[in-house]
């Protein structure tokens, strides 16, 4: 069978992405790692760049813990009592103790009656919205929530849809009043942290305006929040937005991949609500778990994260970052200040922010920028991301090279 009309279809569709700006290209592999030492955290080695080394201001392990040994250790240990994978899905003969341990940890690390974990964040949140979305769900959502929000919803086809503009409570409360009759039930979901902004949900006034309309539903309102930026970067002990605003989603999503440094997405909430789903997610059900391996580390990262070298760690991400927010206002830089570690820096320009991106390259620092559409127009910005490895040092220089470029700009 001839391909060629595909492959020219395909290649128009390719083509309209590098027009719109959204085509990524090829990405950055990164071939080798030099360790942190005194004064200087890790440099990472990217192919096509011989020795020279890079820092790393665009990672979401946000405490460093992607490196740390006694995680690495936890999971090579288990590797070779468990083997490298799974070898199948959970309910098949997937399931091994580590995976267990860790549902149960994370459950009561967030306070909830149980936990599930899948394969990753993006798969926990198309994992379970499919099943708890019927033809007579009302969904409102943020419309800065993540991808992963947008597609699970499109999939779900439920009754109705409304999206509220950005952190607006007061449109919230008006898509709910508006809904009242048009569905059994209504799912309200929004971000935790926003990543590419670094802003927060006000959970708590999210929480207090659902149990305001509850009752006009005759199967009431589920507040769902992903915080997979949240947990392990924000609040006093890393619980993330729950914690921050001291209120409660009833079905909270996070990632074992980004602040804890190992891999995988997980859900909390009641016990009804985990053993329904782990009959009907068709994500978990049909789909390999992380491995053995992986839960271990994550285990021994969630302890870390869970005493007192984990507050040290929160506290001293928390300096940084307000180092270099505040080097950057210095620099009359404009930013999208927040305690969270992700440093908007805004541009709000497409060429200006390519430009500055490869100067930052050129100058041995990894940062991302984000682009219209990616991101609205007008809201250009290079996402930089603090974590608890990085330095004092790291910090100035990043700052410097800035310095420099504004200075020649």
């Amino acid at each position: 069978m001839s391909m060629e009309a595909l492959e020219r279809v395909l290649n128009e569709r390719l083509d309209d992405l590098k027009t719109k700006g959204t085509f990524k290209g090829k990405e950055t592999v990164i071939i080798g790692l030099k360790p942190a030492e005194p004064g200087k955290g890790p440099r990472y080695y990217i192919e096509g760049q011989g020795d020279k080394e890079f820092l790393k201001m665009n990672g979401n392990s946000y405490l460093g813990l992607s490196l740390n040994q006694e995680v690495i250790e936890a999971e090579e240990e288990t590797a070779r009592k468990f083997g490298a994978g799974p070898g199948a899905v959970r309910f098949i003969s997937g399931t091994y103790h580590p995976h267990t341990e860790l549902e149960k940890r994370l459950a009561k690390f967030h306070g909830r009656e149980a936990a599930m974990i899948f394969s990753s964040a993006y798969s926990t949140v198309m994992g379970i919205l499919i099943p708890l979305i019927s033809n007579d769900t009302i969904v409102i959502s943020d419309e800065l929530n993540h991808n992963c929000i947008i597609n699970a919803i499109k999939l779900s086809r439920p009754a109705g849809k409304s999206i509220y503009k950005h952190l607006n409570m007061i449109e919230l409360e008006a898509k709910l009043k508006e809904n009242i009759g048009k569905g059994k039930r209504a799912i309200v979901l929004t971000d935790g942290i926003f990543s590419m902004r670094g802003d927060y949900a006000p959970l708590d006034s999210i929480v207090d305006i659902c149990k305001k309309y509850d009752s006009k539903y005759e199967e009431g309102i589920i507040t769902i929040v992903d915080d997979s930026h949240g947990v392990g970067s924000f609040g006093k002990t890393g619980r993330g937005i729950e914690e921050y605003t001291n209120k409660k989603a009833d079905i909270l999503v996070s990632t074992l991949g980004k602040a804890l440094g190992v891999n995988g997405g997980y859900v909390a909430a009641s016990s009804t609500i985990i053993n329904y789903l782990r009959e009907t997610a068709p994500f978990y059900i049909y789909s390999n778990p992380i491995t053995a391996s992986e839960a271990a580390a994550s285990m021994k990262a969630l302890e870390i994260l869970d005493s007192e070298k984990g507050l040290k760690l929160l506290e001293h991400m928390r300096g940084l970052t307000k180092q270099f927010e505040e080097g950057l206002q210095q620099l009359d830089f404009e930013i999208i200040s927040s305690e969270h570690p992700v440093v908007p820096l805004m541009i709000r320009e497409t060429q200006k922010t390519t430009e500055l991106v490869k100067y930052l390259f050129d100058n041995g620092i990894l940062a991302t920028g984000l682009n219209y559409p990616v991101v609205p127009k007008g809201d250009e910005e290079i996402r930089f991301q603090i974590a608890a490895d990085h330095t004092e040092n790291d910090i100035d220089y990043v700052l410097a090279v800035l310095k420099k470029y504004k200075e020649s700009h």
